[in-house]
C-alpha cells in the first residue's frame, strides 16, 4: 500500500531534504525512522529537495508498505524523531500516486527581518535596506509573464528545461519587514534565493526593470543577484489533485 507523510521540519541542522554520501539530511532521518518502527529498510520520495538550512512548513514524500495503523504510526514517528521534525498526518493513497510528479504546484515563502530579532535568528533574513515596492512590484508581474528561468537556476544543474509556470510571485511589507511569496508548478536548483537577492536589487535601485528583464532574457546566472542565506526559506504548500488521496483523507 503507498501511503503519503505530510511533514514540516527545521532545516538548520541538515544538509538539505536529499541524501547525502557524507552529511545528514531529513530524508535519512525519516528513513531510519520508518525502517526502525515497521521492521525493515524504507525509502521515502519526497516532493522535491530544500537545500541545506531550508524549512517545510508542508512537505510530502510517499512510501510503500503493509497496511497499517495510520495513527498509532503517526504516534511513534513523532516519538522517535529529533524535534525539528514533526510528521503532521500520515494519507493512504492510491497505489500509483507519487510525490514528486503527482504535486500540481509548490509553493515558497522568503522571510525577511528589518530590525535586530533574536528570535527570528534562523527562521528569517535580517535585511534593513529601505525598498521601492512599486519597482518590486512591476518585477514580480515581470516574472509571472515569463516562462524561462535559467538566469535564476544553480549552474550545472542536470534539467532537461529551466521551463517554469509561475501562478504567483508577490513580494509583500510586514509588520517586522518583508515577505517574498512565490508558487510554480516546479522550481529549479537555487531559483527562489535567487530570485530574491535579485528582486532586492531591483528595490535597492541597483538594477531597473530593463535590466531585470535583461537577466531574463540573457539566461545567465552571473547577471543575476547573490542568493540570499537559506534561513529565511520555507517550502510552505503541495498541492495535489483530490483524488490520489483515498477516501479517508479528512
Amino acid at each position: 500500500m503507498r501511503y503519503f507523510l505530510e511533514i514540516s521540519y527545521n532545516g538548520t541542522q541538515y544538509h538539505g531534504w536529499q541524501l547525502q554520501s557524507n552529511a545528514i539530511s531529513v530524508q535519512e532521518v525519516i528513513e531510519k525512522a520508518l525502517g526502525h518502527l515497521l521492521g525493515s529498510p524504507t525509502s521515502i520520495v519526497g516532493s522535491g529537495r530544500t537545500d541545506a538550512g531550508v524549512h517545510a512548513s508542508q512537505q510530502f514524500a510517499h512510501f510503500d508498505g503493509p497496511e497499517i495503523d495510520k495513527e498509532r504510526l503517526h504516534y511513534k514517528l513523532n516519538a522517535y524523531l529529533p524535534k525539528d521534525i514533526s510528521i503532521n498526518k500520515i494519507h493512504l493513497v492510491r497505489a500509483d500516486a507519487h510525490a514528486r510528479f503527482d504535486a500540481v504546484s509548490r509553493s515558497y515563502q522568503y522571510h525577511m527581518h528589518a530590525s535586530k530579532n533574536p528570535f527570528k535568528q534562523g527562521f528569517s533574513y535580517f535585511m534593513h535596506s529601505e525598498l521601492a515596492l512599486d519597482k518590486i512590484s512591476i518585477a514580480c508581474e515581470v516574472l509571472e509573464n515569463w516562462t524561462d528561468f535559467e538566469a535564476f537556476s544553480k549552474v550545472k544543474t542536470e534539467v532537461n528545461n529551466f521551463n517554469c509556470v509561475l501562478m504567483k510571485a508577490s513580494w509583500k511589507q510586514t509588520a517586522q519587514g518583508h515577505t517574498f511569496f512565490v508558487t510554480s508548478n516546479r522550481f529549479l536548483r537555487g531559483m527562489v534565493r535567487a530570485l530574491v537577492g535579485t528582486l532586492i536589487e531591483v528595490g535597492t535601485e541597483k538594477l531597473s526593470i530593463a535590466d531585470f528583464q535583461n537577466i531574463l532574457i540573457k539566461r545567465d546566472r552571473s547577471g543575476a543577484g547573490v542568493s540570499v542565506p537559506a534561513c529565511g526559506l520555507f517550502l510552505s504548500e503541495v498541492i495535489y489533485p483530490k483524488e490520489i488521496y483515498q477516501i479517508d483523507q479528512a
